[in-house]
């Protein structure tokens, strides 16, 4: 291919992006763009017995495509018959699930905080909207489905078919902040976990106002939970997952819809009845998210398992008393830390019941982000790291960083599954398709996993390698799409493997609350090539 020939086919899907950017749209929720050939026939879609590597980390998102591809029974929409896909995901999406699995779980993770409640014989129960659903279960509980016995599970449904809940900022923090009200006045309820999704969830937008009234929303909803935490002598502690909109701007000024690498807030206010008698609680002055459990334990008076490296906040708890305590864990996802106010909407923000905690009751940082939180070093946090840390009580080494360590000491490329997808579709005479989100730095993945499965497919000779590419802009400067897909064209020019004959946001293809409707477009596009159509200057098969 001549080289004014490969800038001409990847500046099409490019200024395709460009033009949806113009006519309003944005990454995230990006209509799907197909490649196709001279007669307009869509490129690379999925066929009878082709081999699909959906290389995306984290999971929860990946579930109801992956589900729609493979799933036997199924009927959410129509699907083409017979198309039996052999698929490799890159970790363990759920166990149920059709799949050969790259990077599968090396152990389970034992004693989290709600198994060691459990096992003490105490009722724990959790409650937050579906958004935020999977995080106080799934990724609290160390990754683990299973719901152990005397834990109870309220799930207030988050707004369906809603683009942006920045129409919406207040979300269903009303209904969630009435269920953690009900419990508190039940005293069979020794502990409760909640979250408050808002400042997470809106936070990803870009409109200042929304993100402004979800702050709000949050704060009027904690003012509501600690005068009820107060009549009943119950001992709160309020924290977050990770950072947000505490730095929402980036030095030049662009908004930042992504996560931060700032500190969280730790709060520990204690109404029960004997408080008064003594003296206030100390805590240490840093810690990281690995210590709420440990911290947690201690005021109930239970002791922490082996497993648990995380240390108690508490400096001057032990032995202090016998009182049997009421605890409640509140957590106000996406609520950072920084004292800087150059676009910081947390402190733009009026936030009167946060502040009079902040000042009046003891607080610790914590480290939420990096290392502390089993990722690389600097790296921003997020929430399926942040709630697994929150409940396992020790760090984690995340999926992100063995995958990384594989691709540097070689073995990424010797991996069974990404051998058996590539080997079998050249054998068998099958396309190979990479699927997955493109993204310098995402908590679903990175392009860098992407780029090492081309490496490995140029290795290899396959022909037939065709890249699905998802973006989405959290934490990307605008209209990043575009960049990165100019960024794997590139790369596959220069392995001379694979082109890019899908691009869609995220949005369609990583849905979590079933909405099958987004997903059934994600299908669609993949399967049957339903989309805006852009030329290839190349015809392929």
């Amino acid at each position: 291919m001549k080289e004014e020939q490969v800038l001409q086919e990847s500046s099409r899907l490019v200024e395709a992006i460009k033009n949806a950017y113009r006519e309003g749209q944005e990454d995230e929720a990006l209509e799907p763009i197909i490649k196709v050939d001279a007669g307009g026939k869509a490129l690379g879609r999925f066929d009878s017995g082709d081999y699909v590597i959906f290389y995306d980390i984290r999971g929860e998102r990946e579930v109801q495509l992956t589900q729609g591809l493979t799933a036997e029974r199924f009927k959410h929409f129509f699907r083409r018959e017979n198309l039996n896909l052999n698929l490799v995901t890159m970790i363990d999406y759920d166990s149920h699930l059709r799949v050969k699995v790259a990077f599968p779980s090396e152990r389970k993770i034992k004693n989290t905080l709600a198994e060691v409640l459990s096992k003490a014989g105490l009722p724990l129960v959790k409650i937050a909207e579906s958004e935020k659903a999977i995080h106080i279960g799934f990724f609290m509980n160390g990754k683990n489905d299973e719901t152990f016995p005397k834990e109870e599970r309220i799930i207030v449904p988050s707004l369906q078919d809603v683009s942006s809940y920045a129409a919406h900022p207040r979300m269903k923090a009303g209904e969630v902040c009435q269920e953690i009200i009900s419990k508190l006045k039940d005293s069979s309820y020794p502990i409760i976990v909640a979250n408050l999704a808002n400042v997470d969830v809106v936070g990803h937008s870009e409109d200042k106002a929304a993100v402004l009234e979800a702050v709000r929303a949050v704060d009027h909803q904690l003012g509501e939970v600690i005068k009820e935490c107060r009549a009943q002598g119950v001992t709160v502690l309020v924290t977050s997952d990770h950072g947000t909109v505490e730095e929402w701007l980036y030095p030049d000024g662009t908004v930042n819809t992504g996560h931060t690498k700032n500190q969280v807030p730790f709060i520990l206010a204690d109404f029960s009845s004997k408080q008064k008698k003594q003296e206030p609680f100390l805590l240490r002055e840093i810690g990281e998210l690995a210590d709420v459990a440990p911290t947690i334990l201690e005021l109930l008076g239970i002791a922490k398992p082996a497993e648990m490296s995380g240390a108690s906040l508490l400096a001057n708890y032990p032995g202090r008393d016998k009182e049997k305590r009421r605890v409640l864990l509140l957590i106000l996802d996406g609520w950072g830390f920084r004292e800087e106010r150059e676009g910081n909407l947390i402190l733009e923000a009026h936030t009167p019941n946060f502040d009079k905690l902040w000042s009046s009751y003891p607080c610790s940082l914590l480290n939420a982000s990096g290392e502390s939180v089993g990722m690389p070093s600097h790296t921003v946090g997020n929430s399926e790291a942040g709630h697994l840390h929150i409940g396992a009580g020790r760090r984690v080494l995340l999926d992100r960083v063995k995958i990384d360590q594989a691709i540097q000491d070689g073995s990424f490329f010797k991996n069974e599954a990404f051998l058996w997808a590539m080997e079998s579709s050249q054998k068998e005479n099958k396309k190979l398709h990479l699927l997955g989100i493109v993204s310098h730095y995402s908590s679903h993945g990175t392009i860098r996993h992407l780029f090492a499965l081309l490496r490995l497919a140029h290795e290899l000779g396959l022909k037939d390698v065709y890249v699905h590419s998802l973006i989405g802009r959290r934490g990307e400067k605008p209209e990043s799409g575009a960049i990165y897909i100019e960024k794997v064209e590139k790369m596959c020019q220069e392995l001379s493997v694979g082109q890019v004959v899908t691009i869609m946001g995220r949005y369609w293809a990583l849905d979590r609350e079933e909405n099958w409707d987004r997903v059934k477009k994600a299908y669609r596009a993949l399967v049957y090539g339903e989309g805006t159509k852009v030329e290839s200057s190349k015809n392929r098969k």
